[in-house]
């Protein structure tokens, strides 16, 4: 039996990130779960919610899969999978342009000034940020066709200014709440090379943080699991799970 595949969204997301990229794992016989995180079904709200909010959501997820899952997570939630790989027993570990975790210093200005613009919300680590379209433009969806990009803006929802704050100010954290460490099982980071919110520098570094292996896909930016070329990633996804199962085996 095929081990199964949860697939964790980013920030602003929810599980419809993974519409189309979930369905090659499907294909090859995975079982894929596609949650949407605290705050994101668009029923309540991400107000107050801590990344290890979300890490426990995920790890208590993969504690009640039959064998241990894979975890695949995009973007912010590429670090709520690093985090629930420390709470729970998992199999592989993937991660699609990852934020980084704590210790792990951005590589580009881009960065610095997401972690610093927040700010002008005034003490927004207590509210829920709404999507802003000019950011995830620039930044997320920038291979994306004006209509494609207007739809995945339109299905947007707030999220945990908490959140953002312990992801994007980490070192302003005395609780070091994103910290992580190598989770005991074989890792993956996948990085875009037009990406410049999570460079393949930096992705460099969180793989090294976890005893990873990196692979980067020159023409691709930030949104890895729906802009063009998305099929080549889900296909490196695939190969890792079958290389890495069959050298366990």
């Amino acid at each position: 039996m095929r081990a199964p595949v949860i697939m964790v969204h980013g920030a602003f997301c929810g599980g419809w990130t993974f519409d189309a990229f979930r369905a090659p794992f499907e294909a090859a016989g995975h079982d894929v779960l596609t949650p949407d995180l605290i705050g994101h079904d668009g029923a309540s709200s991400a107000a107050g919610v801590s990344m290890t909010d979300y890490a426990r959501q995920v790890a208590r997820l993969a504690d009640a899969c039959e064998t241990p899952p894979i975890l695949i997570g995009h973007s912010m939630g590429g670090l709520v999978a690093q985090m629930a790989a420390s709470r729970a027993k998992i199999s592989k570990l993937i991660l699609l342009a990852p934020s980084a975790p704590w210790g792990v210093s951005g590589a580009s200005l881009e960065e610095a000034v997401s972690a610093v613009s927040l700010y002008t919300f005034g003490p927004y680590w207590l509210q829920a940020i709404a999507p802003d379209y000019g950011v995830v433009r620039r930044y997320s969806v920038d291979r994306l066709a004006k209509p494609e990009r207007k739809a995945i803006f339109a299905r947007m929802t707030a999220e945990s200014g908490r959140a953002l704050w312990e992801t994007l100010n980490w070192w302003l954290d005395p609780f070091m709440t994103t910290s992580v460490s190598a989770p005991g099982c074989p890792v993956l980071a996948i990085a875009g090379g037009q990406d410049v919110i999570h460079p393949p520098a930096t992705v460099r570094q969180t793989a090294a943080r976890l005893g990873g292996s990196v692979e980067v896909f020159p023409e691709m930016s930030h949104w890895l699991p729906g802009e063009p070329g998305w099929e080549a990633v889900a296909q490196r996804c695939l190969d890792f799970i079958a290389l890495e199962g069959r050298a366990a085996a």
